[in-house]
């Protein structure tokens, strides 16, 4: 390709050349034109063979450049097929060896396969053991052995049984030791982790769990009951003896399903605006029945402070009677008795004030609950529809509504009922007082109108 391109050059440079020189000496006569003409094609003759022979040399050069590569490709040919010839011979002995390894091996095949599959177990449980809490990395090594092919050495498998003696050893003792919790904020602090066996974690009087995953050791997002948690301060705190202490005995299991537990907000937000509604019915209630209590039982107070004193009136619904009865000393016994009476019917109106609102609260909650569990139906046969049963969670929530109403209308009309009985015995029991009092003094009233 050179040569071609350099004869190209050559012959442009040439026919430019002609052409300059030709403008400068052109010919003046016929026998000068003819002698340039004849000049003219000789020298084009020559160029032109020149062109001829090296492209005949380049021809000949490709066509030796292709038999080269030809044969070069017939040698990758053979070569590739004495190569697969190869590969298949030795896989064959590869086969062979295999089997005369099996063979060699006896017996010790058998028990390498049974390390393998124990080894692959013993490492799971490694892994999530609460003991690698407290001795990290402990797995590795078997982790290793359960992977590896070729058999185990003497010193590798008394290594193996020493894990899992150490391992069993642990397991029954109780044992304190420095670390790092995570808590749920992410934050880390260093203090005394108490370990029970391979059962739980204990810190800061505070159950913690180890994640296998991250390496760390993690405060629950939700403690347990109150009273569980109650215990771990006392277990920690001893220095001997015994103490009562509640472990988990699928090893942090429960702990972890602990956490997933709704609480009371969870609860009361499963209500939706019903179980607000319900709520909000409770507190009215609660406001109204305290308030009835504690003023029924000052007025019960002042009017069994005056029955003490009936010569003196004072400034209760007894005293006002009482000065409803020294008023009207001198009138009959019959007037003196709607006298009476209607000084009564005037106290009874705040005796008795709001104690009918608290009885239509405590039948309006349960109604509300109903309705609740209604709505919550609907929501659930709805998402049903629209969605089938395969996922239990999209039916969750009507669900979730349906039974927390029904719930939190009773959880609000029990205390409202009993707080109602509360507020109208007391309210009946100074009635009553006053009715009384009003009947024994027209009966003293009417014995000094027939001595």
């Amino acid at each position: 390709m050179k040569k071609l391109i350099t004869t190209a050059i050559v012959a442009a440079t040439l026919v430019l050349s002609s052409g300059i020189a030709s403008a400068a000496d052109a010919p003046k006569t016929i026998d000068q034109l003819l002698k340039q003409v004849q000049t003219d094609r000789a020298n084009a003759s020559k160029t032109n063979k020149k062109r001829e022979q090296e492209f005949r040399n380049e021809r000949g050069d490709k066509a030796a450049l292709l038999k080269r590569e030809k044969n070069a490709l017939a040698t990758e040919r053979q070569r590739g097929k004495d190569l697969s010839q190869a590969f298949l011979d030795n896989e064959r002995k590869i086969g062979e060896l295999e089997e005369n390894l099996k063979t060699a091996q006896g017996d010790l095949g058998e028990m390498f396969g049974v390390v393998k599959g124990d080894a692959g177990d013993f490492s799971g449980k490694l892994v999530a053991s609460n003991i690698s809490a407290q001795y990290p990395g402990r797995d590795v090594f078997i982790a290793e052995l359960g992977a590896r092919k070729q058999l185990p050495k003497i010193d590798e498998l008394e290594r193996f049984w020493e894990e899992q003696l150490f391992e069993m050893a642990q397991s029954g003792k109780v044992v304190n030791f420095e670390g790092a919790v995570t808590d749920i904020d992410g934050n880390i602090r260093n203090t005394t982790i108490t370990r029970v066996g391979a059962f739980n974690l204990l810190a800061d009087g505070k159950y913690v769990v180890y994640n296998a995953d991250l390496g760390l050791i993690q405060e629950l997002s939700q403690q347990p009951s109150g009273y569980q948690v109650k215990a771990v301060s006392k277990f920690q705190d001893i220095t001997s003896g015994i103490a009562p202490l509640y472990i988990d005995p699928i090893k942090g299991v429960l702990l972890s399903i602990f956490t997933q537990k709704p609480t009371i907000e969870d609860r009361i937000e499963a209500g939706g605006t019903i179980g607000y509604i319900i709520i909000g019915l409770l507190i009215i209630g609660a406001i109204i029945s305290i308030e009835r209590i504690v003023t029924l039982t000052l007025v019960g107070a002042k009017v069994k402070a005056q029955r003490k004193n009936l010569d003196n009136p004072g400034d209760n619904a007894l005293g006002r009677i009482l000065k409803a009865f020294h008023d009207n000393k001198d009138v009959d016994v019959e007037t003196l008795e709607l006298k009476l009476d209607e000084a009564i019917l005037k106290e009874t109106p705040a005796l008795e004030a709001r104690i009918s609102i608290i009885k239509v609260l405590a039948a309006i909650a349960p109604m509300m609950g109903l309705l609740g569990t209604v709505t919550g139906m609907i929501a659930t046969f709805q998402s049903i529809q629209l969605f089938g049963t395969s996922d239990p969670k999209l039916m969750a929530g009507g669900i979730s509504m349906a039974l927390m109403t029904t719930v939190q209308g009773l959880v609000a009309a029990l205390p409202l009922m009993l707080m109602h009985a509360i507020v109208i015995a007391r309210s009946k029991s100074i009635v009553q007082v006053l009715e009384e009092q009003s009947a024994g003094m027209v009966a003293t009233h009417a014995e000094k109108r027939n001595a």
